[in-house]
């Protein structure tokens, strides 16, 4: 059951944003800085923890979704209907390519016969099977597809600073901690 929309986002939901936010910053870190993965790389290291970090984003993700559905928030008032449109289908684009990535990197770790879990207490299957090519193919994707993902976490960043610099109205601060929108 859903409720009606809310004008702004409530306190679960910033902090599940920004609990995302500083997911995605651990996971490019560890991501550019860990070594290169090979024929017979084991999940070690900063391996293992860009493995763990990606399976916890997901969880967080699928959290943030639910929590969506059942706590719906209002289009902003006063922006044109498209610019809420837009911006409700870029969201949209923004956790599909997210969810997308994740899963390739998931597809890839099962190929490689890796064990995978969430936070090391939750262990999780398999997507494809070992040795699998597709798999293995995944995760070459996987790696180009950071740069794609990067630019529309970019471009997210930039609506968001645009509402706040050149419209000057509250968009980004219904999205802030501590604000009351």
């Amino acid at each position: 059951m859903t409720n009606a929309p809310s004008p702004g986002y409530g306190a679960v939901a910033k902090s599940l944003h920004w609990l995302v936010v500083i997911l995605l910053v651990a996971q490019y870190i560890v991501g550019w800085t860990m070594p290169h993965v090979g024929r017979n790389t084991l999940p070690v290291g900063l391996i293992f923890w860009h493995v763990t970090i990606g399976m916890t984003l997901l969880a967080v993700i699928v959290l943030r979704f639910g929590w969506k559905l059942i706590h719906p928030v209002a289009p902003y008032p006063g922006l044109p209907r498209w610019q809420n449109r837009l911006a409700s289908a870029l969201h949209g684009i923004l956790y599909l390519a997210l969810v997308a990535h994740i899963l390739m990197g998931w597809a890839n770790a099962s190929a490689r016969a890796w064990n995978v879990d969430i936070l090391g207490i939750l262990p999780m299957p398999w997507i494809m099977p070992a040795a699998s090519r597709t798999g293995m193919a995944l995760g070459d994707i996987h790696n180009t597809f950071a740069w794609t993902l990067l630019a529309l976490i970019v471009l997210h960043v930039a609506a968001a600073l645009y509402h706040y610099v050149v419209r000057r109205d509250r968009v980004l601060q219904r999205m802030l901690p501590g604000s009351g929108d």
